[in-house]
Formats: C-alpha cells, structure tokens, sequence
C-alpha cells in the first residue's frame, strides 16, 4: 500500500467513512512489503499517531501502517465483530475496561512473547500504568500509551461575577457530610432564574439558570469523572485491588454515604437532574454554554474545553477530602497486538515504536493527552504552557501518588449492564444508594 492511499484510508476514516471489515487484516504487498493495520478511535490524537507511524515507516522500509479511526461506541463493535470474523487489526488501542474480555477469550499476544517488544520495562512509563496491564497469569498485554487524571475545569468569568478569583478554588476540601469548602463554592456559583445564588435567601431550587457543578452522568460502575475522586479521597477502593479485582466494595458505607451527597446536590440545585441532561450529558457542553460554572473532567478534555468559545477556562486541583488530600482515578490506554495478525513481530515492532520516547514526545507536542512516557509528558507539559494552560492539577496527582487505579476487572461488560441502571436509578432519584449493597452481593457472585 502506498503512502498516498494509506493517507487517504485514514482522511476517510476521520470523516466519518468507514474502512469494511474486507479491509482489514495484514496482506503482503507486491513489493514484498508487509502492511499492518493500526486502529484507534479518537479523531483528535489521529494527527499525532500518523506523525508517529510516518516515522516508523521512515525506519521500517519494510513495512506500511495503514491507521484507521472510528467514534467510540462504533470502535468497540467493530473491533469485536472483525475477531469474530479474523479480520481484524494487527494492533489496536485498547481500554482497560475492555482488554480483560480480550484475554478471557485469547486474542491478545503477550507482549514479552515476542522479540521487539521482549524488553519491556514498566519502570520506563508514569509508576503504576504498566501495571493496569498485566493480566493474571503475569504476562503484559498492553504498551502504555497515555494517562489521565482528572481535575477542575471552571470559567473564570463566572467566577469573577460571583466576587471569586481561581485563587479561591486553592485548596478547598470536601466530605460526605457537608460537602466542606467545596459545596459552597458550588452553592455560591450556582444561580436561579431570578439570579439569586445557591447560598442566598430565596433561592429557587427547582429554576435554576447556571448550575454550579456540570453533570456528567450517573457514572455507571466507575464514576470516573462523576463520584470516583469524591468517594477515593473518603479512603475507598473498588475492589480488593488485586490484579483483576475480584470482590468489589460497592456495600461500603464511604462510597455509598459519598453517592448520597454527590446525588444529593440535585435536589439542592446545584447540580443539574436526571431528566434535564439525559442518559448522555456533556459536562464540557454544559461550561461552554453558561449553564454550568465548574465542571470535574479527564485530562484528555484539556484541548476541548480550551477551544470553548467565549470561555476564560481555567484547571484547579481537586478538593482534599477525608483522608488529607485529593484523589484521582488514574487511568490510561494502551496499545495491544492481536493473536490474529499474521506478522505478530512487525506487529511488534510497531507497538515498540508506539511506546518509545520518539512517538511519546510527538503526541506530547501534540497537546492533547498526556503521554504514558515521562519525556512525552514532559513534552505535552510545555505545549499546553505555550498554549497558556496550566495542566499541573492533572500531573501533581501523580507525582504525589494520590489516585487510584481503574478497577480492571473481569466481567466488565456485565457488571456495567448490572451497574449502570443502579447509578441511573440513584440519579434520576427512583433508588438509594443502600441499594448498591445488594448489589454488591451480585457483581461479586460473579466471581465464585
């Protein structure tokens, strides 16, 4: 395949066009050349991977990378149903919410079976990410590619109309009782339709003009965004954090006393119901169009939420709660090989390449994601700085290793289907949050 098709292929993709599962798989070109499919699903960090495969191409004359990308929800259905039909890519970016299926059903490589990449050292990524994944058995089944964190993206012009300065989101706290610090800057930000605020007389609960806090939903079985940093800064875990977590803690009475405050700002107005953003809300939406002052996003939404029209968009660290400090959920992708490929070490190669400092720093100049590696961190660092955004709220939680790890688990997509409507319920107000020890009971049934 010719460089000049292979750019075609992926400015289809990005489009919206679609590359049929026909296209798929790892053919031998006529020069003898090997092509090797690459796919991966957010349009944005697609600029930055071509740039990383033109490289790669440039030092593997041997072999053409052909990148396609697809929207989220299509990515996964179309990943599955090409394994079905052993057409898929040679190598793919993976989530940890979905690789465990991936395992379970032995279409994942290992990345230390094969000779490019036998010399991975997790020691070389952010601490912890290698770890995300390792599958029970030990083996590596992901090259770290990226992180992320989350934090507080907040509009300064709101803020200056509430008597406020990002100086006043410094070092606010939070917990389960009262909410701290941070449920009155929230109650404060948050105005009725007669322009009372959330902590004035008279203020009007059920008409609410500009919430204080953005919804991103119920959450579902992870609350990323949503309650996850609020109920791990209470000292709670997911599960018994074992490789793949195995009993879960949904009955503990910090998260479940964590849910009931989070939720319990709709009926105070501070954050928006149920049935105003739908089962899909858009926190970044909600700031860019005023109805929403601060909204508690992943630092993969850094460019989004700057390109905001008419926003003065700020990042402030998260509020310390319970246990002394703020906690994030630290997640990240990975790059997997698939065990259909038919040339699993140019599959190899490429994954090699994907994890190394070249391609890291060309995504971090990118400035999009943070990178997985520290020098592409570093490099993601100082493109934001050009760009006049201050990302250290997302790498301080880090450094000072305040996160905790994404429940990789197995079951993943049942649990969700157990979870989601649960969290839901909570939300919309039909269920209380005591109802996730039952819960709790089921998902972890799953596991004897």
């Amino acid at each position: 395949m010719t460089k000049f098709r292979r750019r075609i292929a992926a400015a289809a993709a990005t489009a919206g066009l679609t590359v049929g599962l026909a296209a798929c798989g790892t053919p031998v070109s006529t020069d003898g050349s090997v092509t090797l499919d690459y796919w991966l699903w957010d349009s944005a960090q697609l600029p930055g991977y071509q740039k990383c495969v033109d490289a790669f191409e440039e030092e593997h004359s041997d072999i053409d990378v052909r990148i396609t990308q697809y929207g989220w929800d299509d990515y996964w259905s179309k990943l599955t149903a090409s394994f079905v039909a052993e057409a898929g890519p040679d190598v793919f970016t993976n989530h940890v919410s979905k690789y465990p299926e991936f395992v379970r059903r032995g279409v994942l490589l290992p990345l230390k079976s094969l000779e490019a990449t036998s010399d991975f050292d997790a020691d070389e990524f952010q601490d912890g990410l290698a770890k995300l994944w390792q599958g029970p058995d030990g083996k590596q089944y992901g090259m770290p590619k990226d992180f992320d964190t989350v934090a507080l993206f907040f509009n300064k012009k709101m803020l200056r109309k509430a008597g406020m300065t990002a100086e006043d989101l410094e070092g606010l706290t939070w917990n389960p009782r009262n909410g701290g610090t941070f449920e009155d800057v929230i109650a404060h930000l948050t105005i009725d339709k007669n322009g009372v605020r959330g902590d004035e007389p008279g203020f009007d609960p059920n008409n609410v003009k500009v919430y204080g806090l953005a919804s991103a939903g119920s959450g579902g079985y992870d609350g990323q965004t949503q309650w996850s940093w609020l109920a791990g800064s209470t000292g709670w875990r997911f599960n018994d954090q074992k490789t793949w977590g195995t009993e879960y803690n949904y009955d503990d009475p910090r998260l479940q006393k964590t849910i009931d405050w989070y939720f319990g700002l709709v009926d105070k107005g501070y954050l928006p119901p149920f049935q105003k953003v739908g089962s899909s809300p858009n926190a970044s939406q909600q700031l860019g169009s005023g109805s929403a002052a601060i909204a508690a996003d992943g630092s993969w939404m850094i460019r989004i939420y700057a390109a905001l029209e008419g926003v003065d968009m700020g990042i402030a660290k998260l509020p310390s709660g319970p246990v002394g400090h703020p906690v994030s959920m630290f997640n990240g992708l990975g790059d997997s090989i698939s065990a259909q490929t038919e040339h699993p070490e140019e599959a190899a190669e490429l994954v090699d390449f994907l994890g190394s400092d070249q391609c890291q720093v060309i995504i971090g100049k990118e400035g999009v994601v943070l990178p997985a590696r520290p020098a592409g961190t570093k490099a993601a660092m100082e493109t934001f700085k050009s760009q006049g955004i201050d990302a250290s709220p997302f790498i301080e939680l880090v450094e000072n290793d305040n996160t905790i790890l994404f429940p990789v688990t197995d079951h993943g997509a049942t649990i969700t289907s157990i979870m989601s409507p649960v969290m839901d319920g909570i939300y919309i107000g039909d269920r209380d949050a005591s109802s996730l020890t039952k819960v709790n009971k089921r998902i972890n049934n799953l596991f004897e």
